[in-house]
């Protein structure tokens, strides 16, 4: 009875030991055997059943997917001194598990590392740089125009992007060459960094709404000055086609009243030129209607007794009237 319990014993222990000298490798992590907390022999990549020393040889797994780092927004200033908060995310991996243990150890050290290169490389990009470089996508956008700009506007660039550099792609890959080397010495590969959110920092967007203000104001007085001096045209038309049209009508009339003039001379010319008397009957009324012209009242008169104008004045009784 007691041989049976004592090989129940050693069969048991023998099954903890070797139970405790097993250990399994998945396909989405890499090992790390330590002895005494020294790292021994080379990491284990592979997945599957592992062995180790039971009790002195502990394991360490390491994740071998790719992770992620969400930083919080941070408010930085740029190169022509306009603060924004800036959102940044990235991507990376372990492609060193040994190197990545012996300085870092496990997933948190890594991201507070993480925290402190990107927010560092960000903060040099973004200051090396004005805003509309951190803004604008690339060099090489074409924006959309404002249809209601015209030409002599679009020179003067209102309404238009201004010419960049760079733009935030080319931001984005000085940011992670720089920190894909200060990350390479712990065990880390950068995959990727991007911009995920920029925002105008409240001391910011006055100036923003300030400049959009003026460019729809400059388009509205624009249009004010287009719409007077299409109105002064129309008002020069107006009195110049006014001025046209009096000058044509009074070059009218004194061509009616020429041909008017020279009708009634004609005809008084047949009718008074037919005899002497006719013609003697004639000169009587002219003068006479000359006289309604000349002769007002207290008017006085200088003329010479041989006047033309004086002889029927001359033959006048003034008792009788005649």
């Amino acid at each position: 009875m007691n041989k049976l319990a004592t090989l129940l014993v050693i069969l048991g222990a023998a099954a903890f030991v070797l139970i405790s000298s097993i250990y399994t490798v998945n396909e989405v992590e890499q090992v790390i055997i330590t002895q005494f907390g020294k790292p021994v022999g080379e990491p284990v990549t592979t997945a599957g059943l592992k062995t180790k020393i039971p009790f002195i040889q502990q394991i360490n797994p390491i994740d071998k997917r790719v992770l992620e780092w969400d930083g919080n927004p941070s408010d930085m200033p740029t190169k022509d001194k306009l603060y924004i908060s800036v959102d940044l995310f990235a991507r990376w991996r372990i492609t060193d598990p040994l190197q990545y243990f012996l300085r870092l150890r496990d997933e948190r050290s890594a991201q507070s590392r993480l925290d402190d290169i990107l927010g560092s490389e960000t903060r040099n990009a973004v200051a090396k740089h004005e805003l509309i470089e951190i803004i604008r996508t690339t060099k090489d956008r074409v924006p959309l125009r404002d249809t209601l700009l015209t030409d002599a506007e679009r020179d003067l660039n209102m309404g238009t992007l201004v010419p960049i550099q760079k733009g935030r792609k080319l931001v984005e890959q000085e940011i992670f060459t720089a920190a894909a080397e200060k990350v390479q010495v712990f065990g880390i590969e950068l995959l990727d960094i991007r911009f995920k959110r920029i925002n105008y920092n409240e001391s910011v967007r006055p100036k923003i709404y300030d400049r959009m203000i003026s460019e729809r104001r400059q388009i509205a007085e624009r249009f004010l000055s287009e719409g007077n001096g299409e109105a002064a045209r129309i008002r020069g038309n107006r009195v110049r086609d006014l001025n046209k049209i009096q000058s044509e009508a009074y070059r009218e009339v004194e061509e009616i009243r020429g041909l008017a003039d020279a009708k009634a001379t004609e005809i008084y010319a047949r009718a008074y030129n037919q005899n002497a008397e006719a013609r003697s009957f004639y000169e009587f009324t002219r003068t006479l209607e000359s006289y309604k012209f000349i002769i007002a009242e207290n008017t006085t008169l200088v003329m010479s007794t041989d006047s033309e104008l004086f002889k029927f004045l001359k033959g006048m009784d003034p008792k009788d009237g005649k």
